[in-house]
C-alpha cells in the first residue's frame, strides 16, 4: 500500500458533507500532507490540525493561521450530514462504536463525535446532538521501526517491549509498522502477529478488511477489549506476537500475565512523556511488573514517528522505582503508586 499523505487526506475528506467537501478540495497540497485531523464544530470555523499548527479554512479555498472574517463556518445541518455519511445512513448499525465516542471509517481514518451522552441503567447507551466532529487521518509510515527494531536486534534484547511517549508521538504508528514487519519476515522469519484493535486504528479494518498495511502472516480482533482480545488470541489464534495499543487497566494487567504464561511476546504503547512520568504512573509499574516486557521504548515527542529518546532495560526501570521510599509513595506526587 503506497498511498500518498494527500491521496490519504482525500479519502478522509470525502465523508465530510457535500456544502464543505469543496471547499476541502481546494486546500493546499502541503497542508494535506502535512494534516493530522480535520475538525467540524457546530456553529464555528472548519479547522484542519498539523503538527504545531492549526488552519482555518477560508471560503476562497486558502487556509488561514488565524480566525477571521472569510472562514468557513460549520453550520448545524453541516454535522448532521456529515453524522449521516459517516453511519452511511445507519447510526443503528454503528452505535456499539458511536458509544464509545468514535466511527471507524474506510480507509482506515477514524472519526471522534462529540455531542450529548444517552443513558440506560446508568450506563452510556449513545448520543444525541452531535455537535462536533474529530476526523483523524490514518497515516502509515513504512520504516518508521527501523530504528526502534534496529536498536533492540544490536542490544540483543529479546522479549515483550512496551513503548511509552506522549500524545502525538507516534505510538500507533510505529506499532503498526512494528506488526507488519515482523509478520512479513522483514526481520527473519515470518512470525505469526495477532494485533488487538479495540478502537480500529492500527489495522483500520473497514467491515472486516484491515485498510492499513500490517503485513502478510498478521490477524485482527476487530472491536475486541484488549483484555478479552488478548486471551482470545492465546486460547485461538497462537500467536508468537500480541500487539495492542494504549494498555494498562488492572484487567489488561492481569491478560499480559497470561499471555507470558503461554509463551507470548506483548508489544504494547502507554501513555508517558518521560521515564519518570512513566515509573510515577501505577499501570505502567504494575505492566513491568509482570515480567512480561523486557525492554521499553521511549518515543520523542518531536521529530515524527520512530524518533527514539531511548531505549531502556525493564528490570533496570523497576530497580529505579524500588528506589522511591514508602513515603513518597504515599504522598501521591512522586511515588511510583500515587499517579493513575
Amino acid at each position: 500500500m503506497n498511498t500518498s499523505c494527500e491521496e490519504k487526506f482525500d479519502s478522509a475528506a470525502a465523508c465530510v458533507c457535500g456544502r464543505l467537501c469543496g471547499f476541502m478540495a481546494a486546500i493546499p497540497g502541503k497542508v494535506k500532507h502535512e494534516a493530522q485531523e480535520i475538525r467540524l464544530r457546530v456553529n464555528r470555523p472548519v479547522t484542519i490540525c498539523c503538527p504545531g499548527k492549526t488552519y482555518f479554512l477560508m471560503e476562497d479555498g486558502s487556509v488561514s493561521l488565524s480566525a477571521g472574517s472569510g472562514c468557513v463556518i460549520a453550520w448545524h445541518s453541516d454535522i448532521e450530514d456529515t453524522f449521516r455519511i459517516l453511519c452511511e445512513n445507519s447510526v443503528y448499525s454503528h452505535e456499539n462504536e458511536i458509544r464509545s465516542g468514535y466511527i471507524a471509517m474506510r480507509g482506515g481514518h477514524r472519526a471522534g463525535i462529540c455531542g450529548t451522552a444517552v443513558f440506560h441503567g446508568g450506563d452510556v447507551s449513545g448520543m444525541k446532538y452531535v455537535s462536533s466532529v474529530n476526523i483523524r487521518i490514518a497515516h502509515e509510515v513504512p520504516g518508521c521501526a527501523n530504528m526502534l527494531l534496529n536498536q533492540i536486534m544490536k542490544q540483543n534484547m529479546h522479549g515483550g517491549l512496551l513503548i511509552a511517549g506522549p500524545p502525538s508521538s507516534g505510538k500507533t504508528t510505529i506499532l503498526r509498522d512494528v506488526a507488519r514487519q515482523l509478520s512479513s519476515g522483514m526481520r527473519g522469519t515470518a512470525c505469526r502477529v495477532t494485533i488487538v484493535d479495540e478502537r480500529g486504528e492500527i489495522a483500520g479494518t473497514f467491515q472486516g478488511v484491515p485498510q492499513n498495511d500490517i503485513g502478510t502472516c498478521c490477524d485482527v480482533l476487530d472491536g475486541f477489549p484488549k483484555a478479552e482480545g488478548i486471551l482470545t488470541a492465546v486460547r485461538s489464534l497462537a500467536p508468537q506476537y500480541i500487539v495492542c495499543d494504549e494498555i494498562g487497566s488492572e484487567k489488561e494487567t492481569k491478560a499480559v500475565e497470561q499471555s507470558l504464561n503461554a509463551g507470548v511476546c506483548i508489544i504494547a504503547s502507554i501513555h508517558a512523556g518521560s521515564i519518570s512520568e512513566l515509573l510515577h504512573r501505577r499501570q505502567a509499574y504494575a505492566l513491568l511488573a509482570t515480567g512480561a516486557f523486557s525492554s521499553v521504548a521511549l518515543l520523542s515527542s518531536s521529530g515524527g514517528p520512530g524518533k527514539i529518546d531511548g531505549i531502556y532495560k525493564a528490570g533496570d526501570l523497576l530497580a529505579e522505582a524500588g528506589r522511591f521510599t514508602a513515603t513518597d509513595m504515599c504522598r501521591g506526587t512522586c511515588g511510583v503508586y500515587g499517579v493513575a
